[in-house]
Formats: structure tokens, sequence, C-alpha cells
């Protein structure tokens, strides 16, 4: 068993696809879910020989996306992977403003894109793997602000504090059934992507941080997402990999 499926969600730019086009080695196998389609990523899955499936899907409606995720992996060979992982990148922002000043979509969309779909992609994942004896991790792409609180993005840091806890439940339910999947919800530091630059280019009245995020980057202690990306993914080959279900990879 040398095989390696790994399942990633927001693949499509950023931090996320960073850590598809790292994850294109030898013996690997992808499947990313995005809204969008990923030329570059496909022309590199083709040169290196790696199995590259993607699929176009708005995690704002996730259930159709979950059950679909586990039908596919129903159908899938499982008996020949070392290792079976689901990595839950993708994430928005909703309006850089106080509460109040949020429309109930732009809250929903934050919500479920940033809390829902992991959890259904999670329950969807572990369903469909629960009789396979590979290595299974669950990894969950968070934030320091999941941790500390920040004025006008109070679904984003509902949305990343939610998946903390979820999986802090997760590890739990984890480890009283065999082979039980290590999961970890990680932040992965601040990283120089579009979500940055929102940041950086909000309104002051509305964003009081704006200033401190705009120093980030012109002090240079932004990383790239393609520095993030390698950092994540040796965190998640660590063999202590779920030993915290939240974790720093800075730490």
């Amino acid at each position: 068993m040398t095989q390696h499926l790994c399942i990633i969600t927001g693949a499509s730019r950023g931090l996320g696809l960073s850590l598809a086009e790292q994850l294109l080695l030898p013996k690997h196998q992808l499947l990313c879910i995005s809204r969008q389609h990923s030329t570059a990523l496909a022309d590199a899955a083709r040169l290196k020989h790696v199995p590259l499936t993607q699929w176009q899907a708005d995690l704002a409606d996730a259930a159709p996306v979950a059950a679909r995720l586990q039908q596919w992996l129903s159908e899938q060979n499982l008996g020949v992977l070392a290792s079976v992982t689901l990595i839950n990148n993708a994430g928005v922002i909703s309006a850089i403003k106080p509460l109040r000043a949020n429309t109930a979509a732009q809250l929903t969309l934050a919500l479920r894109v940033g809390l829902e779909a992991p959890m259904l992609l999670t329950a969807a994942f572990l369903a469909a793997t629960q009789q396979c004896q590979a290595l299974r991790r669950v990894l969950n792409i968070s934030s320091g602000l999941g941790r500390r609180a920040m004025a006008s993005q109070a679904s984003y840091c509902a949305a990343k504090a939610g998946m903390d806890h979820f999986t802090r439940c997760l590890a739990l339910d984890e480890a009283h059934v065999p082979n039980g999947a290590r999961v970890c919800s990680l932040a992965p530091g601040v990283i120089d992507t579009p979500m940055q630059l929102q940041l950086r280019d909000a309104d002051p009245n509305d964003f009081p941080d704006q200033a401190g995020f705009a120093h980030l980057k012109e002090s240079g202690q932004l990383s790239t997402a393609h520095d993030t990306a390698a950092r994540v993914l040796a965190y998640l080959n660590r063999p202590d990999f779920g030993s915290e279900p939240v974790a720093d990879v800075r730490r």
C-alpha cells in the first residue's frame, strides 16, 4: 500500500493552490474542489503524471458536494492506499464592516463556506473511509482569528473558532474507533494572499485593524503561499500529527 489520496478544497488559488501543487508527487492522487477550474494545476499534474480530478463546486451549498464526495470515495479502491487525507482549506470573508453593516447573504456565505462545508465534507469523508485500513487524516486550515477576536470580521472569526472546536470534538469521536482519523485544526500564520489584500484595502473607518495589516505587508512579515504550504505539509506529515487537535504551524 503505497498510494496516497488527497482531497483539497479551495485549491484554485492562494494557499490551496500551493498545497495542491506541492502534493503533485509520485504515487499521489488529488481531488480538488473549487469554484474555479485551475488550468495551471491541470497542466502541472499532466507534466508530473499525477492523477488529478477537479470538481467545480460552490461550497455555499455543500450538502450535494458532500454527498458526491461520499459516493465518489465509495467507488475508489481504498485498499491500495497508504493514506487518505482531507484538507478543508476553502474560506471567505464577508464585507469588512461591523456586523450591523453586513447583509444576511454575506454572513450566511461566510459561515456556510467556512464552517458548514468543512463539517459536512468531513462527515462524508469519515463515513466513506471508516472501513479503510490506510492512515486517515483531516486537516482543517484555521486561523489565528479563530482564537483572537477582531472588529469587523465577526463571521470569519466565528467560522474559524467553530472549526477549531468542532475539530476538538471530532478528535474525541475518532479516539474511540478502530483506525480513527488523525485530525487537526491548524493556523497557518499570516500569508500574502488575496484575502490579505482585501484587509489592507479596507476602509479604516470600518476596519480599525487596517493599519496593522498594511504594516505586515510593508515590513515583510507576510509569508508567501508557497512557503506556508510547505510548512503546512511538513506539519501534516509529522509522526505526531493529530496529537494536538488545535495547533499553529509556527509553534
